[in-house]
């Protein structure tokens, strides 16, 4: 385990999917504050491709796992949200620091289990949703979140993933093609909006076409938000959109460069949240009440389905 005045920070990554190749190897390879201490994979061959690639060592099976904690202050995730669970679990008790893909898990009872087990070793931790770490974006939402007045949110988050034609490699994830799009990009759209407006008091949801989810949110500020998600979007009907309507009129999140930029902003606030000891807002204790959110979603739209 890293100490906070430790650098650079030993970073492992277990996963070799595609996030893991287009996004957190890339990002974690070519951080100045980060040695990326190897790659875990459940198949050798693509854990040795992934892990040559960016000049480290290659790691895979059970005793890989623990061989690669043994080597990291930290440990990255991309990996499905039941099998990351369970690991960051793993992780936290042999004392490496947290870095994790959002959703933390798909039951309440894997994502608590991932923060107390943060919390009981004492590792910092960061759920990786995008728009919280995207300069661009990260920067509007505290801008927005020092605005009183809100009155009123929309949030649409369409994806055309399973859409006929599509070519998307993240389309072969089972777990997403199970979870959809609630799941999946879920967590963007609640990181965004729990900030701004406050926390969920109330929550209505009911399925729309395909995996489609429609949400509508009671915050604590008063303020109310509709939010639409999904995966099956017609590509022309595809697109993300947040808009904010209050006192002094209306905001529009604006675009921002891209995951692999993201991804270091949260290698960063990780190494903050390691330095100073001071937690960070999107934390293991922020996913988990992601997941008690999305659970509670899920469970009143196939009710009402």
């Amino acid at each position: 385990m890293t100490t906070a005045g430790t650098t650079p920070l030993r970073i492992g990554l277990l996963g070799t999917g595609p996030w893991a190749r287009n996004t957190q190897a890339p990002a974690l390879a070519s951080h100045p504050g980060v040695e990326l201490s190897g790659v875990w994979g459940r198949r050798a061959e693509a854990a040795e491709t992934l892990a040559a690639a960016h000049g480290t060592r290659a790691y895979t099976g059970e005793e890989g796992i623990d061989a690669l904690l043994q080597a990291s202050d930290a440990v990255a995730f991309a990996l499905p949200p039941d099998v990351q669970a369970p690991l960051a679990v793993r992780a936290a008790e042999a004392g490496c620091h947290l870095l994790m893909d959002k959703p933390v898990a798909t039951t309440v009872a894997g994502a608590r289990a991932v923060a107390e087990a943060a919390e009981k070793a004492s590792v910092a931790s960061v759920v990786f949703c995008t728009l919280r770490f995207a300069p661009e974006t990260s920067a509007w939402i505290a801008e927005q979140a020092s605005v009183d007045g809100w009155f009123t949110a929309r949030a649409q988050w369409l994806g055309s993933l399973y859409a006929a034609g599509s070519d998307s490699e993240y389309a072969d994830s089972p777990w997403r093609r199970e979870k959809g799009g609630l799941w999946d990009v879920g967590p963007h759209a609640l990181s965004v909006l729990i900030p701004v407006l406050g926390d969920v008091e109330h929550l209505t949801a009911a399925a729309g076409p395909a995996d489609t989810t429609h949400l509508i949110l009671r915050h604590t500020s008063d303020a109310s938000s509709t939010v639409t998600l999904g995966l099956s979007a017609p590509p022309g009907a595809a697109g993300v959109e947040i808009e904010l309507r209050g006192e002094r009129g209306t905001a529009s999140i604006p675009g921002w460069a891209g995951a692999e930029t993201a991804f270091r902003g949260a290698v960063d606030a990780l190494a903050e949240a390691v330095r100073t000891g001071v937690p960070h807002p999107c934390d293991a204790r922020f996913g988990l009440h992601l997941t008690e959110l999305l659970a509670a979603a899920e469970e009143q739209a196939q009710a009402a389905g």
